[in-house]
């Protein structure tokens, strides 16, 4: 079984705060999903987007004053920051939306905040579930999830525009 958590830039003017337009919007962009990655307007993160959350937490035992991370809300900004919108029965998990001055709070968090710092806090939490696993190579998974999201958020805030987040199950 495959889950994954879907990012979609758009602007904030063209967004309906209705689930079912929403599921709609991302089910289509999902379908283009690879070229849209390509244009830098969209991210996914297969299976492993609790554990970059977890990643982004450990910010939290960080100097704040070295790092520049911000409070803990930008540290949730990235994976599952954002307003949710519901299912009209809540049979389904929630979209969550970033406005664009949330984006921008992500980008700069992501910006900011070095990895490999994050990786020393956090890297042993990680690597738990891949205990069976180089080292090197988790690190590697997450180097690629932090540069591809950074490179995403960086786009989508300097373009002004919003984000949508889905998840895939």
């Amino acid at each position: 079984m495959s889950y994954h958590l879907h990012f979609r830039a758009v602007p904030e003017a063209e967004i309906r705060d209705d689930y079912t337009w929403l599921e709609e919007f991302m089910c289509d962009a999902w379908d283009d999903l690879p070229a849209e990655c390509a244009a830098g307007i969209a991210d996914s993160i297969e299976k492993d987007f609790s554990l970059v959350d977890t990643l982004y937490a450990a910010a939290a035992t960080l100097d704040e004053t070295e790092n520049g991370s911000g409070g803990s809300e930008s540290r949730q900004l990235p994976i599952f920051g954002g307003r949710p919108v519901y299912h009209p029965d809540h049979s389904q998990p929630p979209l969550l939306i970033l406005t664009p001055a949330e984006t921008r709070t992500a980008a700069d968090f992501l910006i900011a905040t070095p990895f490999d710092a994050l990786w020393e806090a956090a890297g042993a939490k990680i690597r738990a579930p891949f205990a069976n696993w180089d080292e090197a190579e988790v690190k590697a998974i997450f180097v690629s999830h932090h540069t591809s999201l950074r490179a995403f958020y960086q786009q989508t805030a300097s373009a002004g525009h919003a984000v949508i987040k889905m998840a895939r199950y």
